[in-house]
């Protein structure tokens, strides 16, 4: 899967101050709800509610947010690098500073876990994450998520 299909240059941010994963959460749902036109209130209340079934944190730094949000016709993505490594229960205790968010389409058919697993093996790689980390522009870190077949 390339993830060019879902992720859109104007949704890398880089550089993303947020202290604490709360914060994060509403940074990533305003951003989504300025782009979708949904509820940045409804997205941040799914997001937060989807990490209180575990933590999204994947291990290595890198955290794969995600909740299905009621109105979304088509999936919704976002990476954000964060200026500061935060806090996130990853399952490796490691901070997080690469975030990945989804919000796949409403009554999708799984494939957000097609996208989800997508990314999490391109992240796996260490120098994929030491490029994202070391971007000095969101058209370089666009690039090196979507290139290839990921």
């Amino acid at each position: 899967m390339n993830l060019s299909s879902i992720l859109a240059l104007e949704d890398v941010i880089l550089a993303l101050p947020a202290p604490t994963k709360a914060d994060l959460m509403r940074k990533l749902a305003c951003h989504a709800a300025a782009r979708t036109g949904l509820d940045a209130g409804v997205i941040e209340a799914a997001l937060l509610g989807r990490e209180r079934l575990g933590s999204t944190g994947v291990g290595n730094g890198v955290a794969l947010p995600h909740a299905s949000i009621a109105g979304l016709e088509k999936p919704f993505a976002t990476l954000a690098v964060l200026k500061k490594p935060i806090e996130f229960d990853a399952v490796d205790d490691r901070p997080v500073d690469v975030v990945f968010l989804l919000l796949p389409a409403a009554g999708g058919s799984g494939a957000h876990l097609k996208i989800l697993a997508a990314v999490a093996r391109k992240t796996h790689e260490e120098p994929v994450l030491t490029l994202l980390r070391r971007a000095r522009d969101p058209s370089a870190a666009y690039a090196i998520l979507t290139a290839g077949a990921a």
